[in-house]
């Protein structure tokens, strides 16, 4: 039979996908008692995460795919599997291998972003150049998005991304994107383009993060109370609906997807204020469009507004927290 054939899968985060995989199947000969169809992800080079395991009738799915993995069960020779509310972290490279008393097959399927997503950079509050390659991977994480690749880098430069600043990429490597040559970013004359630190050590040395997400899965809103609130307030503002204060990637979404503009800085999920920006004009910080950072201030003292997710499911239901302290836009 030999092995089976790759594919590649396209899909936009939250939405439901089938990972494709087909095997060699003879009637008269197979036990379907004794076939066993394993998929696993290839996390990095030779190393492999448990996804999913069915021996005849029994199944198991394992950590983050639990609930939500299932075998297409399409008839004959199909070893294909369904991914429910598909999530940043599922997209890469899956192996399918199918094995009974006769033979092996193998096969490999890529999930990929279907269109487009924003790539943004990103430090904590503890200030530049302080992840390394694992801290930057989960800064993106918590911040509802994953290690931007070189390629989505790349088109975030064709785009216009410009920044000083050297962050972590997914393949371990550390690059910026200037498309404004200047002498504090690597010299005037130098062209314009994604300069390349090469691969660095990923527990030893430290820099920010290129953090890339992809389409919400909700809506962002701006809430302002009469009086401004503090970042503990920020936080039990409607908390009782399970709403919640947006992640910065969930702003860069909303300022990308959305076509969120809002000249008011606003408390985010990490602690920092942030505003975006789609019409650029004087008083709103400058004259590209993007999302302006006022850094972390005194999470206790310091009052603003905030930016707000209410998720795809909430925008289905009234809301019943009081919305009467809030301008809601």
């Amino acid at each position: 039979s030999g092995d089976m054939i790759s594919y590649a899968v396209f899909a936009n985060a939250a939405c439901t996908i089938t990972l494709p995989c087909r095997y060699h199947h003879e009637p008269e000969t197979a036990d379907p008692s004794r076939i066993r169809i394993k998929w696993t992800k290839v996390t990095d080079t030779f190393q492999f995460a448990d996804v999913f395991v069915a021996l005849g009738r029994q199944q198991r799915v394992f950590g983050p795919y639990r609930g939500r993995v299932a075998l297409e069960q399409a008839g004959p020779g199909d070893a294909s599997v369904v991914i429910h509310n598909v999530t940043l972290q599922d997209y890469g490279r899956y192996e399918c291998e199918v094995t009974n008393d006769m033979e092996d097959d193998t096969g490999f399927v890529s999930l990929d972003l279907e269109g487009s997503g924003v790539v943004f950079p990103y430090y904590p509050r503890l200030g530049r150049y302080k992840l390394n390659y694992h801290e930057a991977e989960e800064a993106c994480k918590q911040q509802d998005a994953i290690l931007a690749s070189h390629s989505q880098l790349h088109k975030a430069w064709l785009e216009g991304l410009d920044w000083c600043n050297a962050g972590w990429l997914e393949d371990g490597s550390v690059q910026y994107p200037i498309s404004h040559p200047r002498d504090q970013c690597g010299r005037k004359e130098t062209p314009a383009g994604v300069r390349n630190y090469g691969y660095r050590h990923k527990e030893d040395e430290r820099y920010d993060a290129f953090c890339f997400t992809s389409k919400l899965n909700g809506q962002v809103y701006f809430l302002k109370r009469f009086k401004k609130v503090n970042y503990p307030e920020a936080l039990k503002a409607c908390q009782r609906d399970g709403s919640a204060v947006a992640k910065v990637g969930q702003l860069f979404a909303a300022w990308r997807f959305q076509l969120l503009d809002r000249c008011e800085a606003g408390w985010v999920e990490d602690g920092s204020i942030r505003y975006p920006i789609v019409n650029p004009r004087a008083r709103c910080g400058g004259s590209e469009p993007g999302v302006r950072n006022l850094g972390f201030p005194d999470k206790k003292f310091r009052l603003y507004g905030l930016y707000y997710l209410i998720s795809r499911q909430q925008l289905h239901y009234p809301f019943n927290c009081d919305v009467a302290q809030y301008y809601l836009q």
